[in-house]
């Protein structure tokens, strides 16, 4: 498509009554880009999203696209596409003219319409489906069309809002797969809303992190799942075991950090210092079984609790300073076993304690 944008920058806060849902959001995304809007039921994220679109209007701030502030245009000014989860379609429209709905309303010439009704459905694989309704397609296939009917329009800025939660599991990743490749293959500049990590993790360009309103962190993909910056993030992003330690002194590199007697060592960063207080966290798989060679950050004790995965087990193990650890392993684990945990000191994070 060739009406990509180059920049749009958000600065915007919603209240209702007393209560701030988006605060102060700083935004810029770059054209052609994939951003996700990530977190928890509640925390902004389709309130943001419904403000950029129009749906929503701001309590303050600004919307700029390129040289153009557009936050006070009406949605259908703003030359904006926007996927619902619920889907939207009109029960009583075909799917030929659920996508035409638009162009129907600016008035295109026929020929102009069939040709790119045509080729939306052709490439969201929907070629032959023109006279079915929306009662007799799969929830993955009226979703296709509720994509076709936005795209159809040639939109400046795709808004995608949970678009893949009504679906099964195996709809889902073949849902993505598809808007990813749609979004490649057209040039879209896209903003996407989910709760959902891996979703996020696998479409994105740059994940924005919200919190009851407030923006958590922003980064890529890799640098929100290895790298978060505080403890609300590490946790929604999987990091299962948290330790709240009093930091010892660097040396190469390294920090060490007591907890409840055990020591502990992981990356050390700039801003801590000797003295403070911190949390380190881990992932469930980033944990070893086993001892490490020098016996740094091994740990021993009892599988208290053992949930099957399929090709993986988590397992609860209770340490001899009483100190729970959270496991994810493929070998097999039984009640009562005791064994030994490695946790590698460059996957311990060091976080700020809250």
């Amino acid at each position: 498509m060739d009406d990509s944008i180059n920049k749009l920058r958000v600065s915007i806060t919603k209240r209702y009554g007393s209560k701030t849902v988006v605060d102060r959001l700083p935004l810029e995304i770059r054209g052609r880009e994939f951003v996700t809007f990530l977190g928890p039921s509640g925390c902004g994220k389709s309130t943001a999203l419904g403000i950029i679109a129009g749906l929503v209007p701001p309590t303050e701030g600004e919307i700029w696209l390129d040289d153009q502030r557009i936050d006070h245009l009406l949605p259908e000014k703003r030359g904006f596409g926007m996927v619902f989860q619920n889907y939207a379609l009109f029960p009583h429209l075909t799917v030929f003219d659920n996508v035409a709905f638009g162009l129907s309303l600016q008035r295109r010439p026929t020929a102009e319409i069939k040709e790119r009704v045509a080729t939306m459905l052709g490439l969201v694989r929907l070629s032959g489906y023109e006279d079915r309704y929306p009662g007799q397609l799969s929830g993955g296939q009226q979703q296709r069309v509720a994509i076709a009917r936005a795209l159809v329009l040639h939109p400046r800025l795709m808004l995608f809002d949970e678009p893949l939660s009504n679906l099964d599991a195996k709809l889902r990743v073949e849902m993505r797969t598809e808007i990813k490749l749609l979004h490649s293959r057209l040039g879209l500049t896209s903003i996407y809303v989910t709760h959902d990590q891996a979703e996020a993790l696998s479409l994105s360009d740059r994940i924005v992190v919200l919190r009851e309103g407030v923006l958590m962190q922003v980064g890529t993909p890799q640098d929100i799942h290895d790298r978060p910056k505080n403890v609300f993030v590490a946790d929604f992003m999987g990091f299962r075991n948290f330790f709240d330690v009093r930091l010892g002194q660097s040396a190469n590199g390294f920090i060490d950090g007591d907890v409840k007697g055990l020591t502990l060592r992981a990356r050390a960063r700039e801003d801590f210092s000797g003295g403070a207080d911190a949390v380190m966290a881990i992932r469930p798989d980033d944990i070893r079984i086993g001892k490490s060679p020098d016996g740094t950050n091994t740990l021993r004790g009892k599988v208290e609790l053992v949930e099957y995965l399929g090709r993986e087990q988590e397992a609860a193990i209770m340490t001899e300073g009483q100190v729970r650890i959270w496991l994810r392993s493929s070998e097999k684990l039984a009640l009562g076993d005791t064994i030994d945990l490695t946790l590698p000191a460059d996957k311990l994070v060091l976080l700020p304690r809250e």
